[in-house]
């Protein structure tokens, strides 16, 4: 009851702008909103991101999957206020329904796993609507075009839609299209730098693959993904074809505990193949974060910093 208040008061107070229902794509799935959501959950620091970058922090009743993983920022903080995070990692059905939320925003391998306890269809049944991330889409439908910024783009304009927030959500990705075309800009001709993203593991290292928005975003920012062919978003390969490409720039993901990006490094010059290559022994790198490097706002600064250490040598 609660719930439904909560939505017919803020869909009262809506402007005439904002035309309902709207329906949007979800991985292929047409959900349509009568109103706006009034109880939205959002899993991971990137979309709570994107989530705030267009003000919905009044519509929020939780985030998940945060402390558990990542490190935040004095301004991620400060933007979060006092939106309890009800799950550390990813939630459980139990953790989402005592919120009672009528939209959650999680992505598969972003909140959800298909087959698991929390998905699209268990959470219908409990009458919560699910707006999946798209990158994430790959992994149940394999007929997707490759990474591109229009992940972001588009995820921030359907959220604007669902919202009725279309006009900020376009001025967002307007400001973000123009700063992205100068980073551009600014790369000089010539070969793409060959660039391995470096996130995790020793037997064998998570990466980014062909359909990760880390790759589109290494390509904007003057190099080529030397795992860019792998097909999936994110996923493991051999350090034996990671050296074989010989990369020459890092991408050394900060994680929350552990050595972060310094282990990475050390690990890497401790490898005995890894550490044959152009980009160990030159020591050329740049460290990001988790949310730098995963759809979220986050993303078109990171593409500047990519760009600028390529450019400029070691971080």
């Amino acid at each position: 009851m609660k719930r439904l208040l909560t939505t017919l008061l803020l869909a009262a107070l809506a402007s005439p702008a904002m035309a309902f229902p709207v329906t949007v794509d979800s991985c292929g799935t047409l959900v349509t909103f009568e109103a706006a959501p009034g109880r939205m959950v959002v899993h991971d620091i990137n979309m709570a991101d994107m989530a705030f970058a267009l003000g919905l922090q009044d519509r929020m009743v939780g985030v998940t999957g945060i402390s558990g993983w990542y490190k935040t920022s004095a301004e991620f903080d400060e933007r979060r206020g006092d939106i309890p995070e009800l799950a550390p990692k990813y939630p459980t059905m139990e953790n989402l329904v005592a919120a009672e939320p009528d939209l959650f925003f999680a992505g598969w391998y972003y909140g959800m796993r298909p087959g698991g306890e929390v998905t699209p269809e268990t959470l219908e049944a409990q009458g919560i609507k699910t707006l999946v991330l798209t990158e994430s889409c790959i992994h149940l439908d394999q007929d997707r075009p490759a990474a591109s910024m229009d992940l972001l783009f588009d995820d921030t304009l359907r959220l604007g839609k669902v919202f009725g927030k279309e006009a900020e959500a376009k001025a967002l990705v307007d400001d973000w299209t123009s700063k992205l075309e100068a980073i551009r800009q600014s790369v000089p001709e010539g070969e793409a730098t060959r660039v391995f993203l470096y996130d995790s593991g020793e037997d064998q290292p998570f990466t980014a693959g062909k359909y990760a928005i880390t790759t589109a975003m290494i390509e904007a920012a003057g190099g080529t993904n030397v795992t860019g062919d792998m097909e999936t978003s994110w996923g493991r390969t051999s350090w034996e074809a990671v050296a074989a490409a010989n990369p020459e720039f890092l991408i050394l993901l900060d994680y929350q505990g552990g050595d972060g990006a310094e282990g990475l490094l050390a690990f890497l010059k401790a490898h005995p193949v890894m550490s044959q290559t152009d980009a160990v022994k030159n020591e050329r790198y740049v460290t990001l974060r988790y949310e730098e490097l995963t759809p979220g706002p986050a993303n078109i600064d990171a593409i500047g910093k990519i760009a600028k250490a390529i450019q400029g040598g070691a971080s």
